[in-house]
């Protein structure tokens, strides 16, 4: 069995140390939260993370929006009414609501690095079969009300500013159009929260029981080398759902979900859709004891542990993405419009070379000597 180095331990016990003096909460760069509820702490306890996709790998088609009856074309001009209110983040978004009712969230901006990154990061994880948040890529959005920066007023009423001081006065005869906007539709299920704490850490994982039903070390670990993959930095708790897929939770949920609801901050921490940050960005803190971790990443990965992944849980990971053609992870990224990013640098812009990176990092962790057994 490979030793961990004392550098490695050290490590882990300040993160360790700092998780508990201070609460998820605040480990993650949050203000402190109320403990767990009993619900939060029995639908940890049988999360799942995974499951079977209901389109074969093979046969997935990540550069596409989303099927479905609440779809949108990406050459769709959206048309909806602005619906101001409190929205959490520091990226540009809001809430519009169309003709039918149907309430949608919309982010936007060329220069919004996460428009890129959500879409593919998302898409991928619903291909592999990690439940994640509908992404939309359309051409156009009309929102009628809307200002011409909708998320500066926003951030003002967040801030605690009076709503005409922030908005003046909406009309909604006028209108303003949002060429690079998608639309997000988030997993329907009742989520596992109450007005002060939500989300889950990614401490808790080691909560889950495959004995009660949760889901498998392997499944759990394939989350947790995903996550290092992808680059996903932004890991507070408010950044995963824990969410109950029942459709009648009287009597309890029967399919409590532990998934990461915002997936903007991925692809080349400690920024994101940044080619150059990607490459350098290892899969593994000590190859050879198969440990990943964020020490290195913003906030010191305070929210992720470091952990020893299982060889069953590199081999769960390894091969599904090593079932993706490299036709699929260019559709994923062109799909994305990754290279129409306003600020990558000249070798962002050419998929290619973002293609290029996401099978090198494949090869390393499927293409490795296996993991030390028995931890």
């Amino acid at each position: 069995m490979h030793v961990i180095s004392s550098a490695m331990k050290a490590r882990r016990a300040l993160t360790l140390f700092l998780f508990v003096l201070t609460g998820p909460g605040l480990a993650s760069g949050q203000k402190p939260e109320e403990p767990p509820t009993a619900e939060h702490e029995q639908a940890m306890r049988r999360a799942q993370v995974w499951f079977e996709p209901a389109v074969p790998i093979e046969q997935a088609r990540p550069g596409d929006n989303p099927p479905g009856a609440d779809s949108f074309s990406p050459e769709q001009e959206v048309v909806c009414s602005f619906r101001p209110g409190y929205m959490g983040g520091s990226t540009p978004k809001f809430d519009c609501e169309m003709a039918d009712g149907d309430k949608v969230k919309v982010k936007y901006g060329r220069d919004n690095g996460e428009i890129y990154a959500e879409v593919a990061a998302s898409r991928l994880l619903n291909t592999l079969g990690f439940p994640a948040d509908r992404m939309y890529v359309i051409k156009r959005l009309r929102c009628y009300g809307c200002p011409e920066d909708p998320y500066k007023g926003m951030q003002c009423l967040n801030e605690g500013g009076e709503f005409d001081a922030c908005f003046g006065k909406l009309d909604y005869t006028a209108f303003n159009d949002f060429d690079f906007a998608v639309i997000e539709r988030s997993v329907k299920g009742k989520r596992i929260e109450t007005e002060s704490t939500s989300g889950w850490t990614w401490f808790e994982l080691a909560k889950i029981d495959a004995a009660a039903g949760g889901a498998s070390r392997a499944q759990i670990d394939a989350l947790r080398l995903l996550a290092i993959f992808l680059g996903h930095w932004d890991n507070k708790n408010k950044n995963q759902r824990l969410l109950c897929l029942s459709s009648d939770v009287t009597s309890g949920c029967a399919r409590p979900v532990a998934m990461v609801q915002d997936l903007g901050a991925t692809f080349g921490p400690p920024t994101r859709i940044d080619l150059d940050n990607w490459v350098k960005t290892p899969i593994w803190a000590d190859a050879a004891a198969c440990t990943i971790s964020m020490h290195d990443w913003p906030r010191g990965g305070a929210g992720f542990p470091d952990v020893a992944v299982s060889e069953e849980g590199r081999q769960f990971l390894a091969t599904r993405l090593s079932r993706l053609s490299s036709e699929q992870i260019r559709q994923l990224f062109e799909g994305a419009r990754v290279p129409g990013y306003s600020h990558a640098n000249p070798l962002g812009k050419d998929v290619e070379q973002w293609v290029h990176a996401f099978e090198e990092k494949v090869h390393a962790i499927a293409d490795r000597r296996p993991c030390p057994a028995n931890r």
